[in-house]
């Protein structure tokens, strides 16, 4: 699931190669840290949050089929 992830940060940032995603697994509770570089930040964040919270939305509607709760942490 991951790579849904990967691959939409990829397609927003200049610095794809430094795009990655770590999961990690807590009983119902998936966390995706997604790490990009710094002068990208902005660019997957948003004007006012929206791109994160775009995401955000995806990544939930995707686990929320597995019964699991998903937290996608942005690291720049």
């Amino acid at each position: 699931m991951s790579e849904l992830l990967t691959s939409m940060a990829k397609t927003l940032v200049s610095n794809p190669d430094e795009v990655s995603v770590k999961q990690y697994d807590r009983g119902n509770t998936v966390i995706l840290e997604l790490s990009v570089s710094p002068e990208d930040m902005g660019k997957i964040i948003g004007k006012g949050g929206r791109r994160a919270q775009a995401i955000r939305t995806i990544m939930k509607a995707k686990y929320i089929r597995d019964g699991k709760r998903v937290v996608v942490d942005i690291i720049g």
